[in-house]
């Protein structure tokens, strides 16, 4: 049965609802619909499911992305009494809508703006989309305690990292190590990943997510974005962050304290309980979860990441110690190099490729210190520039 709260409703808003994040949230909220008000929906381009998506929830409204979808969701939504708007502005319009809680979770650079428009509300924000720390990491930290933000970060990682951490002082730990499923070419040769395509590629073997947080996954692209991430969101330096290969996904980080405990958050793989811990912060909530059964599992094993097949995390760290806009560059040719890999214009090999040749080629721009947004989308925008123009070199 629905939990009913003595409390008035949260009110929150959802920035990408269409997607796997979004979606999982809204299973949350549906399942306590007396304690959410639903104040704002926004979508790409798939208008049938925002539409549908807006009027289950009774959202006040609903904005797509893509301008030229505007009358379709104005037709999907017609009668309802939900508001509708498309664009850009009408994104950044729904992110300043006041709301007590916003889930962060559209997927690129594109989610940097509309997300620091969430920021400056001063309320709660969960953060589900990397690019906003890869790429304008100080600038968004700096608008997160300009504005007295609370910041709940969403990856099941960082999450864990969260809950691990909480009640200790930093220069009480020594490493947070976040935990990678390996992906589907954890046991793969080089020479038998060179051939594959994305329908191997998106078959990840723990977690159900988008296209391209799946192929960062199967390239360890994304356990490197998280490192970035965890920079950012916790102030920890490169010496104290790590990845270890755990094929399970059960246990989704570890924390090594200077007293030799190690701190770790345990779980099945399901979006909805990180979600769920954001979205009931500070307090928790009830999720229809699996419940973990460690006699049943057996054992939880543990491995070193492979540099020499995996290079892309090797890449990952070399940008985190660089720091400045490297974070913007590497983002920038990785979705490149996604894109291309998925409409088989690029090798899977090639991804890793592209980026390091694209990071290389832009050496006079990972020395510049990004000062605003506008400043990250110009070095986003040069920098896919560069990755497209050294794309031919790579293509399959």
């Amino acid at each position: 049965m629905p939990h009913t709260s003595a409390k008035r409703p949260k009110r929150i808003t959802i920035l990408g609802a269409t997607g796997s994040i979004g979606e999982s949230t809204l299973d949350l909220v549906g399942r306590n619909p007396d304690d959410y008000e639903v104040v704002a929906l926004t979508g790409n381009k798939n208008v049938a499911r925002l539409a549908e998506l807006a009027v289950r929830h009774r959202a006040k409204l609903a904005v797509v992305a893509d301008a030229g979808s505007y009358k379709d969701l104005l037709l999907a939504l017609a009668g309802t009494g939900i508001e509708v708007a498309a664009g850009p502005k009408a994104l950044l319009e729904a992110a300043s809508r006041p709301a007590d809680w916003i889930m962060a979770a559209i997927v690129g650079v594109a989610g940097l703006r509309p997300t620091l428009r969430a920021v400056r509300q001063g309320t709660a924000v969960a953060l589900a989309n990397k690019e906003c720390l890869v790429s304008g990491g100080e600038i968004f930290m700096r608008e997160v305690a300009a504005h007295g933000t609370t910041l709940l970060p969403v990856d099941s990682e960082h999450s864990a990292a969260k809950q691990a951490m909480t009640g200790t002082d930093l220069d009480r730990i020594e490493c947070v190590c976040l935990t990678a499923s390996g992906g589907p070419f954890r046991t793969w040769s080089a020479e038998r990943m060179a051939s594959a395509g994305p329908e191997q590629a998106l078959k990840h073997p723990n977690w159900s997510m988008g296209a391209k947080v799946t192929i960062d996954s199967a390239s360890l692209m994304n356990k490197g974005l998280e490192l970035i991430e965890a920079h950012h969101l916790f102030t920890l330096p490169p010496e104290k962050l790590d990845v270890v290969v755990h094929p399970q996904s059960i246990v989704h980080c570890l924390v090594q304290m200077t007293d030799g405990a190690v701190l770790a958050q345990l779980s099945c793989p399901d979006m909805r309980t990180p979600i769920a811990y954001s979205l009931a912060w500070p307090e928790r909530m009830h999720v229809p979860n699996e419940r973990l059964d460690l006699a049943k599992l057996g054992s939880l094993t543990f491995e070193t990441p492979d540099p020499e097949r995996f290079p892309a995390l090797r890449l990952a760290k070399e940008v985190l110690e660089t720091g400045g806009s490297a974070g913007a560059v590497l983002n920038a040719a990785n979705e490149v190099a996604v894109a291309a890999f998925l409409e088989n214009r690029l090798g899977f090999l090639g991804i890793a490729g592209l980026v390091e040749t694209t990071l290389a080629d832009c050496a006079d721009l990972t020395g510049l210190s990004p000062e605003s947004a506008e400043d990250v989308y110009e070095i986003d925008e040069e920098a896919r520039r560069r990755a497209r123009d050294r794309l031919p070199r790579w293509a399959s």
